[in-house]
């Protein structure tokens, strides 16, 4: 049986090849073993929204946030996953938050503005 170490190494090796979908499969296997730990379920959340499987990745981000909320980029990732879904209204506070956290940061900043006026 492999590690959740084993299955996060091979399912980032994947994430950074480009091959998102199986990237999913060992990083699945590794956030059930290690359910709490952000660094998985980070990965995990890339390969889906990659893969575009925006309702699961949102699951993904959302989750690491509950956990940690001033997780900038976990609230940048939530956002865009549920603009992704067609849900602008919802994507504005967390999108907002990561801006505000990063103000620095202009890709922050233009998909607040965005989810900003497609909310409207």
């Amino acid at each position: 049986m492999d590690s959740a170490y084993d299955l996060f190494r091979r399912g980032t090796d994947l994430l950074e090849q480009g091959d998102f979908h199986a990237a999913v499969v060992p990083l699945t296997r590794a956030r059930d073993l290690e359910p709490g730990k952000d660094s998985i379920r980070e990965a995990l959340g890339r390969a889906l929204f990659h893969a575009r499987r925006y309702e699961d990745a949102r699951v993904e981000f959302a989750a690491i946030v509950e956990h940690t909320p001033t997780n900038d980029y976990a609230l940048f990732c939530l956002g865009r996953s549920l603009q992704l879904l067609g849900r602008h209204d919802e994507a504005r506070q967390p999108l907002a938050l990561a801006s505000n956290l990063q103000p620095e940061r202009r890709d922050y900043r233009r998909y607040r503005d965005q989810a900003r006026r497609r909310a409207a």
